[in-house]
């Protein structure tokens, strides 16, 4: 199963504010992008592409500018859609574009454009992504000269959009001659991932390459494993070999930024490696957990070198008056030319922060505003004692009517989001709606996004042990992970429990890319 996380402190291109953060020194399992439910995995969702708007619509975007740009020339390229093209890698005079199409899942590939003369670009070759798969934000190619191998190459990731036809895994291309690429390995990666008996290769959201002299390396992100960081050995290009797999946060715990809790998701979203000095440099993007910096000079023995933490509470939307955690979410990063800064892009899925507390105990309730409902706008706040309504799904106890300003608190399974809050805003009397999570290996204490419809505010989904609590009911995870704790919350339909309070703010009144820079050690 996938397991993905989060990041640290961004500056909003939105506000023009730029932020600077030094590297400290030493200091779960999902369902996919969306559940059948609509619980959504904002990880998975931003290794899959689907569920956001980084490839394609103007929602969630700056508004485009000229300012300071001079248009150079335009080039049609062949079967391309808009929002088609994820990625784009450029060496040699060469630009290499990753042409993902995951909605329609045809004319999947790489387009190799001639820019040597800037101001008229000629597409002189294509290279497809088998069928049933596509690169997306892992394209790159770079001179490579091994004792085996002595050229140019161009790797790619693949995801899947067929689960029948598709693999994973990366592939690597001689593209010593551009306009002629060939075939080194297709399709190759990590076969192992816990508990499937799979023939393909885990799907990887990127890859980077890099030639340390004698040998040459690549590193992928695993989107199927906790170990997520996978190196190969492609000294040798037409047989690559997995040589190391880590999972930063258990080889390296400091990188896990302690508070504050909605920075729970940790995974690798990017990375490159430049030779600084004697050593190889990995620098990755861990989402909600920083960025991270590791010698991998030996991919056999890597070392910490330092990383980043989110700001908290996040000082872009402090200037707008506002106190607000940040939302973590660290994408992608880059060394400056002279190696003493990293400039970093943060990703945001909501325009708003929320603030979800439990009043009576004092404690963080962790959950976001579910998207395709009615908005709890900033500024505004609900408060109001806690009723359990059950998994408010037809066949289940009928939810009881609310007293207008209490909150019905839903457990999560069998039925869809969107089902429970229709028989919630049936029953009546209640000012909003709070999901926490159901049992299961993807669920338990785990906190996802959730897609709902329905006109009234809803929050979710929230980690088990939170709703729990909220009933003043003990939890146990470990149990609830291997099945043997209570597959219900253990209070009647209609119970009362603590009170709960949700407020609203703007983080920068817009959805959107954020940089900063860190120095680097």
């Amino acid at each position: 199963m996938p397991r993905f996380g989060r990041l640290r402190t961004g500056v909003c291109l939105a506000v023009a504010a730029a932020l600077t953060v030094t590297f400290a020194g030493p200091a779960s399992a999902h369902d996919g992008p969306s559940s059948s439910d609509g619980g959504i995995d904002n990880a998975a969702a931003t290794h899959g592409h689907d569920l956001h708007d980084q490839h394609g619509g103007t929602g969630g975007h700056l508004d485009p500018t000229s300012t300071n740009v001079r248009l150079v020339s335009k080039l049609g390229l062949r079967n391309v859609v808009p929002g088609k093209i994820a990625d784009v890698g450029v060496f040699n005079g060469y630009a290499y574009l990753a042409a993902w199409g995951g909605q329609t899942c045809e004319a999947n590939g790489v387009h190799v454009v001639d820019i040597r003369t800037p101001a008229a670009p000629k597409e002189v070759a294509f290279v497809p992504s088998k069928e049933g798969s596509y690169p997306g934000e892992g394209v790159q190619a770079l001179a490579v000269s091994t004792p085996a191998f002595n050229g140019n190459i161009l790797v790619t990731n693949n995801e899947v959009c067929k689960d029948k036809a598709g693999f994973g895994g990366m592939s690597i291309y001689d593209v010593t001659n551009p306009a002629r690429p060939t075939p080194l390995a297709v399709g190759f990666g990590d076969e192992t991932a816990p508990g499937q008996g799979k023939k393909a290769a885990n799907q990887i959201h990127s890859v980077f390459a890099w030639d340390a002299g004698a040998k040459a390396y690549a590193v992928m992100v695993d989107n199927e494993e906790g170990r997520d960081v996978d190196i190969v050995d492609i000294t040798d290009p037409k047989t690559p070999v997995l040589i190391a797999e880590y999972d930063l946060d258990e080889t390296f715990p400091q990188i896990v930024q302690a508070a504050p809790a909605n920075l729970t998701e940790i995974f690798l979203h990017d990375m490159v490696v430049k030779q600084i000095g004697n050593r190889q440099v990995m620098l990755l993007s861990y989402w909600d957990a920083g960025y991270v910096k590791i010698d991998v000079t030996d991919p056999l023995n890597i070392a910490y070198l330092g990383d980043t933490d989110f700001t908290n509470p996040d000082p872009e939307a402090a200037e707008s008056g506002l106190t607000v955690a940040p939302e973590g979410n660290g994408h992608q990063a880059e060394f400056t030319k002279d190696n003493a800064y990293v400039i970093g892009a943060d990703e945001d899925f909501s325009p708003f922060g929320l603030k979800a507390q439990n009043v009576t105990d004092g404690t963080e309730i962790t959950a976001g505003q579910g998207s395709g409902g009615r908005q709890l706008q900033p500024g505004q706040t609900i408060t109001g004692a806690a009723r359990f309504a059950g998994r408010a799904c037809i066949g289940d106890p009928a939810v009881p009517a609310g007293n207008g300003t209490q909150v019905a608190v839903v457990e999560r399974g069998v039925c869809t989001f969107t089902e429970k809050i229709a028989n919630v805003i049936a029953a009546g009397g209640y000012s909003a709606v709070l999901i926490f999570n159901r049992t299961g290996t993807d669920a338990c204490n785990q906190q996802l996004g959730m897609s709902v419809e329905g006109d009234i505010p809803t929050f979710g989904v929230a980690p088990r042990g939170q709703g729990f609590a909220i009933f003043n009911q003990p939890y146990d995870d470990a149990a609830c992970l291997a099945g043997t704790g209570p597959q219900a919350l253990p209070v009647a339909v209609g119970t009362t429990g603590d009170t709960l309070t949700f407020s609203s703010s703007s983080t920068a009144g817009a959805t959107c890319t954020c940089t900063a820079t860190a120095r680097a050690k």
